[in-house]
């Protein structure tokens, strides 16, 4: 039971994710096809300094989230070691993007000026979406703290070579008169 705790949590805030996801690229499209077209003084549409920029991140955090989605079911599907790094590595890098453009949103809000209504809800799931998605990485690599809440980082029977090649004690052991050394010269 305890070993699928962060799986059964993932799987509904993935596909929440994936929803808003979607939601931020249409509405981002849409803003900023209006915005190339130099048509700001639609009724939706508005905007200031930032709107440009906002909107780039926006499409990009979109595009980043949606693919970190896909690797992010297969992950749960097969919820392994070898998939947890696809859909790790890929969550985490939409995840920064889209606080990359959370930050805009904010700078958005800051300068203020008239927004249309697209803009705010795009900002405001923007927002939300940082906040999600950085809860999604955490579940993700919950395993890294304790092995009963996913896969771990640790499985001893995976990837360990031919058999009767064993060394890992020794391969340890020179890491750590290693780092003895570095910690004595900088000392």
């Amino acid at each position: 039971m305890a070993r699928t705790v962060a799986r059964t949590i993932a799987a509904p805030l993935l596909f929440l994710n994936l929803i808003m996801y979607l939601i931020v690229l249409g509405f981002a499209s849409w803003c900023l096809n209006r915005y190339i077209n130099g048509q700001t003084a639609h009724p939706s549409m508005g905007g200031n300094g930032a709107t440009g920029h906002f909107l780039t991140f926006a499409i990009l955090a979109a595009v980043l989230g949606i693919v970190s989605k896909i690797a992010g079911g297969n992950h749960l599907r097969a919820w392994r070691n070898d998939s947890l790094a696809a859909a790790g590595s890929s969550s985490i890098v939409a995840w920064a993007v889209t606080m990359l453009a959370l930050g805009l949103a904010c700078k958005e809000i800051n300068v203020g000026g008239w927004r249309g209504w697209r803009l705010r809800v795009l900002e405001g799931f923007t927002i939300v979406l940082g906040f999600t998605q950085l809860l999604y990485v955490l579940l993700l690599h919950a395993g890294f703290f304790s092995s009963k809440y996913g896969p771990g980082y640790r499985e001893p029977d995976y990837g360990v070579g031919a058999p009767g090649l064993n060394r890992g004690p020794r391969v340890l052991r020179a890491l750590v008169l290693g780092f003895k050394q570095i910690v004595i010269i900088l000392g």
